[in-house]
């Protein structure tokens, strides 16, 4: 493959050298063109490709001798080279067999911590054109970027609302491979009471970034998920998270009721959460101000609209709730889940700390 890649670079250097005009991709609609009096490259787009042509310095038109058909690949290093006009850096990562592997980072925070906490690799950095590509924010991402030899290249507003699929980029994308959860146990907690978040099927990315990002500003020591019932570790979750998922890990279970039952076997405590009028034959249902965290601790989170299932809260030894601050009509006696667990971490965690 590598000598295939040398040929046809020497074939694009051959090219430059004898000041082809023009070539033309059938498939992509695109000319590229060499401009002789900046000596550099360009590409345009073609509105049909029965229209290539150009004017030589005399405006006589060429012909069909100067029409060449570009492989992928070498259309690729066109494009590469192409990019390089304004000052990209020099140095290039290596690129993955395919970009559909890839996920496109979006947002100032989340591609910042994206690159610093090298939880990722990334591959290109997309910057919006324009003044706004001057603002601190963005010079401290194209810094980084740059010390970290990711390429850097500037685009259209429009190409970054493609990129980001309509989210609110902030003027930047990040090429880079994509976020799992974490499937190994990493060193366990030093601190005498941890508290573990249990999120059972949470499936909307925005409730899942929000509640990492009030997990890691409060002190939660593990976030553990389900792999069957949750939604993946998206670019649109790092955003909701405020680039929280590309410093916390989140772990993943197959199985989290085996894991529950394990830790019980380990002298922890396992706490649900319910609505303030829920009824539980087995256990009480404590308003969670008046909970008290003395033990390492389990709290247990369930999805949206159905909460914890059955046999989750068959292992709660303790449930707890919000209680409402007035009497509440129909169709809003709840909360979001997002916003349930920030008000239920900072509970549990805040008598944690007064103990």
């Amino acid at each position: 493959m590598s000598l295939i890649r040398d040929s046809y670079r020497h074939r694009l250097l051959f090219m430059r050298i004898w000041g082809l005009c023009k070539i033309q991709s059938v498939d992509s609609q695109c000319v590229f063109y060499h401009d002789k009096s900046s000596n550099s490259w360009g590409a345009s787009r073609m509105q049909n490709s029965s229209s290539l042509h150009h004017k030589s310095q005399g405006g006589v038109q060429h012909n069909e001798r100067h029409r060449y058909r570009l492989s992928s690949e070498l259309q690729k290093l066109s494009l590469e080279d192409s990019s390089s006009e304004r000052g990209k850096p020099a140095r290039h990562t290596s690129s993955p067999d395919s970009a559909d592997d890839l996920d496109i980072v979006f947002g100032i925070a989340p591609c910042l911590l994206a690159l610093t906490q090298g939880r990722r690799k990334a591959f290109k950095l997309f910057v919006k054109d324009g003044q706004a590509s001057q603002r601190a924010s963005l010079v401290k991402v194209c810094e980084e970027a740059h010390q970290r030899g990711v390429p850097v290249k500037r685009v259209s507003k429009r190409d970054l609302n493609k990129m980001s699929s309509g989210g609110v980029h902030q003027g930047v994308c990040l090429r880079a491979t994509p976020l799992s959860y974490l499937t190994e146990d990493s060193t366990p907690s030093t601190k005498s009471k941890p508290l573990w978040l249990v999120l059972d099927g949470i499936q909307d990315p925005m409730n899942l970034g929000a509640i990492l990002r009030s997990a890691y500003f409060l002190g939660v020591d593990r976030v553990a998920s389900s792999l069957r019932r949750s939604c993946p570790l998206t670019p649109v979750v790092s955003k909701a998270s405020a680039g929280v998922m590309e410093v916390m890990g989140v772990h993943g279970y197959e199985d989290l009721e085996d894991m529950v039952v394990d830790k019980v076997a380990q002298g922890w405590q396992v706490v649900g959460t319910v609505a303030a009028e829920a009824r539980a034959a087995h256990v009480p249902i404590t308003p969670c101000s008046h909970f008290l965290m003395n033990k390492p601790t389990l709290l247990l989170i369930g999805g949206e609209g159905e909460g914890l299932s059955q046999k989750m809260l068959s292992l709660c030894q303790m449930l707890v709730s919000i209680p409402a601050g007035r009497e509440l009509l129909p169709g809003v006696e709840s909360l979001n889940v997002s916003v349930a667990t920030g008000i239920l971490l900072h509970s549990l965690l805040t008598t944690t700390r007064t103990l």
